[in-house]
């Protein structure tokens, strides 16, 4: 089988605090940027990889979601418990050091993980926890 990640979901409760860090402050560029009923849907991703993006949405737009469940996601969201992805790069320390000048949440300096990586992590605007591994 063929078969790539085309794209990952990742909620926002503040769309234009989203597009600024992931754009501005990751460098990814914007892909798509749609509105529907007040609410927004930004897809995003590294330009050297344009099969391969972030979609940034409203967790509220599942009209499958209870009243309860959505307090539940919000509650989660702001513990930054709820949305996780991992990234990569060659240069984790350089890539740390401009995500900690551009104000991003730092959850863990650059780290030696007992399970063989090296990794650091932030949350974004949202609560989602963004850990970023050293490429060896």
């Amino acid at each position: 089988m063929d078969i790539t990640i085309h794209s990952a979901f990742l909620p926002h409760d503040d769309p234009e605090a989203s597009l600024a860090f992931y754009r501005d402050t990751l460098g990814f560029e914007v892909r798509n940027d749609v509105g529907y009923g007040g609410m927004r849907w930004i897809t995003v991703g590294p330009a050297d990889q344009p099969g391969t993006s972030i979609v940034l949405y409203p967790p509220a737009a599942d009209p499958g979601v209870t009243e309860e469940e959505r307090r539940t996601i919000a509650e989660m969201m702001a513990k930054g418990t709820y949305g996780i992805i991992t990234l990569a790069t060659a240069d984790l320390d350089g890539t740390f050091a401009r995500l900690k000048a551009g104000a991003a949440e730092v959850v863990q300096e650059p780290t030696e993980q007992p399970y063989g990586i090296r990794d650091c992590a932030f949350r974004d605007p949202a609560g989602n926890m963004i850990r970023i591994n050293e490429l060896r």
